[in-house]
């Protein structure tokens, strides 16, 4: 692979007008289909499982019982100044109001709350339904709206009028705010690490082609497939972050390259070969992680996969052919100039910490380059080792490495790596070598944090979003509180029991029977009467619980029902289905339940897999594993305290505690996984390329932090920054995704990848990288790093050291 990424780079980098070309026109095609075939107004935002018992019971409701089908919608009229809206100038008002909504488009049926009975005790509060025969992804763009328009009239002195209902859940969510802001925090970050706006911007550029591609391609499909707001928003979260990212890496080696005098054409072609690599190997982790949501079976979870998929296999894509080409078009510019903050930076990197190694890992000196162990007498180890003198004084070690001096003072590491002074030690080398110090105590207080983090995830409860926690200034949150508050909270989550009484001798004896029995339930607040449809010889009862839709006693009242249903048969010779949106997010949290603990068990033992193949040791991948689970079990446990319990949610606009949205889990696993594998191949890789060079196991975890740490810790930064962006979404889903994904990131990037990873690597040495011989000979070699491409460019003073004939 790094061979053919390195032809693919410098094809690139030549042919860079006719690679901008062809991108410019795949934008364009993109543009074009979406307008012909697709566009937002297709998304579909509807949750459903096929195959399931509420989804079969609302396949048949479509021919039985039509008006019940569809998305239905409440008009809450709520009486004032003392009022009642049984009184006669406000009972006209209703009814008035009730006479236009059944005028406005796509309406079905409207149910008259004085028909219903649904008006509250104290007489101020009454509710209609208003039925679709659709499903709320299929309603006009201007059918909601048409609707409020027609009952505002009776929004006069004395009522209030509020529109609610499960019509106006799951609203598309407006996130072009979200793009602004992560794009503006990314392009500072950039702009701070690389000190050069001109080098900052190129990610940003190509990351935003990559985003263009994706979401227009995908919104073109949307005349044919079925593909939510959610499944939008998140595939332009991932595809921003990750074309951000991908970038940055390869951007980053490209300018160390020139930095140490390298030709453009042959730096960028040796970038994408390198980092190219370990840029493609993590997004196809992402890629496969993702995609694998397909097999869960539930179409609104497959879309999200398949577009966030996509969306990342685009940005590989643009990192490996668009990014070399405008790598081309800046030529020189890229270089860092002279005597420039990051010139010493990549020069630094280049020489300080690979400047003079014995083979054995047990000597280095220091970055000048003029201290060498050999016989020359320039410098000259004593046969004991134990001093080593030289007139100028610039590097002094021991060969116990109990002291080690210098008179620059640049950069000298003891035999043990215990002591370690140098000036050009970056932040995240000095962090590494503070965590290392004690790598045992590092381990407890990582597993100690995190696990108390953890902690509230064990009480996480699962429920599809509904208008409850929606915004407290939305109509529908309005009307949802109204309804729960006046009639019940079950009046906001009824369920739909369709009985089938075609095997029973009094069809209509048998239907009421049903309802009588499931009346006296628990938690059943009231039962209607049984709607029939003789020509089918079916029945349609509505149940509504004591409990809200989210309510945990509402998913063991469903429970209950479909358990009764044998007791029901042998009564009454009626066969039930339990339906309706409260049923189906019970069915959607129990099939993903379900599916969690396999899925989770794929995806670690892919992760393993991937890992043992690409470092060729055993303690890597169950390390990488063992910090994988520790920031999902954090990440969880953060969400839960948030949005669940209500720490500190007000900091990100939360105003109303309720349960996670049954696919967060199962998405965050996925998505976790393939951004965890990006920072461990990027971090690990360079580790074991040092190791492999010295021997010295952990000389090559400081040597990791040098060359991969700031980069690493920018592109976690910005990755959470693009993920926090979307935060000021009014979308509860998007909004316990957003606050996963930028949790989880900087979770596994700043504890797990930058503290668990180089203490466990410290703690356990030589054996970090052992692997049995007879499991390294049948393992095929990726080479991620590109080692067979030839060397990368080191400063001119490194020099590699032989040990002293006294070790």
């Amino acid at each position: 692979m790094p061979a053919f990424l390195h032809r693919l780079g410098r094809l690139a980098f030549r042919r860079r007008r006719r690679m901008l070309a062809l991108w410019l026109a795949l934008v364009a095609a993109a543009v074009v289909c979406m307008t012909a075939f697709g566009g937002t107004g297709k998304l579909d935002n509807t949750f459903s499982i096929p195959g399931s018992e509420s989804q079969r019971a609302l396949d048949r409701m479509k021919t039985d019982f039509p008006t019940f089908s569809g998305t239905s919608a409440q008009i809450v009229f709520t009486a004032t100044d003392g009022q009642k809206v049984t009184d006669p100038a406000d009972s006209a008002r209703i009814r008035a109001a009730l006479g236009a909504a059944a005028s406005a488009p796509q309406v079905a049926k409207v149910v008259s709350p004085f028909d219903a009975h649904t008006i509250s005790a104290d007489g101020t509060t009454a509710v209609a339904q208003v039925r679709y025969e659709v499903p709320q992804s299929a309603l006009e763009p201007n059918a909601l709206d048409a609707l409020k328009s027609a009952v505002s009239g009776a929004n006069q002195q004395g009522m209030r009028v509020d529109v609610g209902g499960s019509a106006f859940g799951n609203a598309p969510s407006e996130s072009h705010r979200s793009d602004i802001i992560g794009v503006g925090v990314a392009l500072v970050i950039l702009t701070l690490t690389f000190g050069s706006l001109l080098t900052a911007g190129i990610p940003v550029v190509t990351a935003l082609f990559g985003v263009a591609t994706a979401i227009f391609g995908a919104l073109s499909l949307t005349g044919t497939v079925s593909i939510s707001s959610t499944a939008q928003s998140l595939a332009l979260m991932i595809g921003l972050a990750v074309g951000i990212d991908y970038a940055l890496f390869i951007v980053s080696r490209h300018r160390f390259h020139l930095a140490h005098g390298m030709e453009p054409e042959e730096s960028a072609a040796l970038a994408v070969g390198t980092a190219g690599s370990a840029v493609v190997f993590a997004g196809l982790t992402v890629v496969i992680a993702m995609t694998g949501l397909t097999v869960v079976g539930i179409p609104y979870l497959t879309a999200m996969g398949l577009a966030a998929a996509g969306a990342v296999l685009i940005a590989v894509l643009v990192a490996t052919t668009l990014l070399p080409a405008i790598l081309g078009f800046a030529g020189t510019r890229l270089t860092p100039g002279p005597g420039s903050r990051a010139m010493r930076r990549e020069q630094a990197v280049g020489g300080a910490g690979e400047d003079a190694v014995g083979a054995t890992g047990d000597s280095l000196a220091s970055g000048t380059g003029e201290n060498v162990l050999s016989g020359k007498g320039d410098n000259v180890a004593g046969s004991t080792g134990e001093s080593v003198a030289d007139g100028p004084g610039e590097s002094v070690a021991s060969r116990t490495g109990e002291i080690v001096a210098g008179g620059t003072g640049e950069h000298v590491v003891s035999r043990t790596g215990e002591h370690v002074a140098g000036a050009a030690a970056n932040a995240a080398e000095r962090w590494f070598r503070l965590v290392t110090r004690r790598p045992l105590l590092t381990l407890v207080a990582v597993v100690a944090s995190l696990g108390a983090l953890a902690w509230p995830a064990h009480d996480m409860r699962l429920a599809l979003p509904d208008n409850g926690t929606a915004p407290t200034s939305s109509p529908q949150r309005i009307a949802f509180d109204r309804v729960g508050e006046k009639l019940g909270p079950g009046f906001n989550g009824p369920l739909l029991v369709l009985a089938d009484t075609s095997h029973s001798s009094d069809p209509t004896t048998a239907a009421q029977r049903v309802a009588a029995t499931i009346g006296a339930l628990p938690d059943v607040a009231t039962v209607g009467k049984p709607v029939a449809n003789p020509a089918t010889h079916t029945a349609l009862i509505q149940v509504i619980p004591d409990s809200a839709p989210s309510d945990p006693a509402t998913k063991t009242l469903v429970n209950s029902i479909r358990d009764d249903r044998a007791a029901i048969l042998r009564d009454t010779g009626a066969t039930v289905q339990v339906t309706g949106s409260t049923a189906v997010s019970v069915d959607v949290a129990a099939k993903l339940n379900s599916a969690l603990i396999p899925f989770a068990a794929v995806v670690i033992g892919l992760s393993l897999l991937l890992l043992l193949l690409v470092f060729r040791s055993l303690v890597v991948p169950l390390k990488a594993a063992a910090g994988f689970l520790l920031s999902i079990a954090a990440t969880l446990g953060a969400v839960v305290g948030v949005f669940q319990l209500g720490h500190l949610g007000s900091l990100i606009g939360v105003d109303t505690t309720g349960p996670v949205s049954s696919f967060l889990p199962i998405i965050l696993l996925a998505v976790l996984f393939g951004l965890a594998m990006d920072y461990e191949v990027f971090l690990v890789s360079r580790m074991r390329e040092s190791y492999l060079h010295t021997g010295n196991p952990l000389g090559a975890v400081h040597s990791g932090a040098r060359h991969s740490g700031r980069v690493v810790t920018a592109a976690a930064l910005i990755m959470t920054s693009v993920f926090a962006a979307f935060l000021t979404s009014d979308s509860t889903m998007l909004k316990q995704i957003a606050f996963a994904l930028a949790a989880g990131v900087l979770l596994d990037a700043f504890v797990i990848r930058m503290t668990f990873v180089p203490a466990v690597l410290a703690l356990t040495r030589h054996a970090a990288w052992w692997l049995p011989k007879w499991l390294e000979r049948r393992l095929p070699d990726l080479d991620i790093e590109g080692d067979r491409l030839g060397p990368a460019p080191t400063a001119p003073e490194s020099v590699a050291l032989t040990p002293s004939t006294a070790d």
